[in-house]
């Protein structure tokens, strides 16, 4: 019963995703408000005893404005996923209590017992952690770990049993960029699906348009952009969504990772800034990117002409939005590595030592030792993930001169 973005009747939904959000937004308050309504109600009444047996056996539900019980449909969280579903240009959506949430409940809803998953082999440690330790052990779903960037390999990866090929957009700390045209092709080829991680390229990239599935968001990040508020969503067509909240097989409403109807309000409110928020980070994070690189650092930034990836990123991404807020530098040693975040940190009041991202202060993590520690030291080798790798999340607080030469100093200081 997944609620489907509303089709308009003459003209073609925007181009652009700020656009559509834009489109998307014809909600009001109760009362007439310019903003929607929270509706925290756990329980939903029903004025006639026999509509109760009709949603419980799916024939009624919240397309017909009829709402069961907070965990499987709030009507808040629609809102909030509608607007998701309207920037993923997906048919629907419906938001999760965290991004790991999203993840695991899109991956057991695809797989069963027995069937492979084809993964990248730089992902964000939690999500490693799933694939590779917790599927296999509580659900007997494997993972065959494979560098995407070799379609080849992709494609030699995949088994009869294979029924999902999961990347990330810009790869988490790597920041290599995913060819989803091509992954998708390889994958709806062999019968699976590709399920995207876009939670680095929100507004930059939009997946579903290059073939992707399914398009999953850690809202926690840039899309909410205030580190106060932990949520996830899933976007896809109706069915794949109706799926997850099915009463008796639904991996979301089964497993119960409910987002909080007022936490999809403060989300929601955001989104209107979203577009301008993304491209100051991204504007921020090229002009760092490009003094580190005059340093002579070992900088990635999918916006350098340098990076492996630069000409995909160009033709993937959406115009004016950057080629995104993150960027990695390899100061070689762990030591070279904690020198550079002390001293920004505690020195120049640059930004802080904190995992996350997409906070409007730069944030900046070691990533071996942190977001990435789950993998093992071979794995980490595999992905790329050295110990001297720092990834900076760049914020947009203060002046960018006075940032560029807190950076510079900063790099300087760690022997740069």
């Amino acid at each position: 019963m997944a609620e489907e973005t509303p089709v308009q009747p003459r003209q073609a939904m925007p181009a652009d995703p700020i656009a559509r959000v834009a489109r998307s937004r014809h909600e009001f308050g109760e009362h007439g408000g310019v903003n929607l309504s929270i509706e925290t109600s756990s329980t939903f009444t029903v004025l006639e005893a026999g509509k109760m047996p009709e949603m419980f056996g799916g024939r009624a539900g919240p397309k017909g404005g009829c709402f069961l019980y907070g965990r499987h449909f709030n009507p808040t969280v629609m809102v909030l996923s509608r607007h998701l579903a309207a920037l993923e240009a997906t048919p629907s959506a419906y938001c999760t209590a965290s991004g790991m949430a999203a993840i695991s409940g899109s991956l057991l809803q695809a797989c069963d017992t027995g069937d492979q998953i084809v993964a990248g082999q730089a992902l964000y440690g939690g999500t490693w952690a799933l694939l590779h330790d917790y599927l296999p052990r509580k659900a007997g779903i494997t993972t065959a770990f494979v560098d995407l960037s070799d379609l080849e390999a992709v494609a030699r990866a995949f088994t009869p049993r294979t029924r999902v090929l999961y990347c990330e957009t810009v790869s988490n700390p790597t920041l290599r960029v995913a060819d989803l045209p091509a992954l998708a092709k390889i994958a709806h080829e062999r019968g699976a699906m590709l399920i995207v991680d876009n939670t680095f390229a929100p507004v930059a990239i939009t997946p579903a348009l290059h073939g992707a599935d399914v398009v999953i968001h850690s809202l926690t990040k840039f899309i909410n952009g205030a580190s106060d508020i932990v949520a996830g969503c899933v976007c896809a067509d109706g069915a794949f969504i109706d799926q997850l909240y099915d009463l008796h097989v639904g991996s979301l409403m089964l497993l119960g990772p409910a987002m909080d109807p007022r936490a999809a309000y403060e989300v929601a409110t955001r989104m209107p800034n979203l577009g301008l928020r993304i491209r100051e980070h991204a504007q921020r994070a090229l002009a760092c990117a490009e003094r580190l690189e005059a340093l002579g650092a070992q900088v990635i930034y999918p916006g350098l002409a340098a990076h492996p990836d630069h000409a995909l990123y160009a033709r993937l991404a959406n115009p004016g939005y950057g080629a995104g807020g993150l960027l990695s530098v390899d100061l070689g040693t762990p030591e070279r590595a904690y020198r550079f975040m002390e001293h920004l940190q505690n020195v120049e009041d640059f930004g802080y030592m904190a995992v996350s991202l997409g906070f409007s202060d730069t944030l900046m993590s070691a990533s071996a030792s942190s977001t990435s520690s789950e993998l093992d030291e071979a794995s980490l080798r595999a992905a790329g993930i050295s110990p001297g790798l720092v990834r900076l999340s760049v914020g947009y607080t203060g002046t960018l001169e006075d940032r560029l030469a807190q950076l510079e100093r900063g790099y300087r200081a760690a022997g740069g």
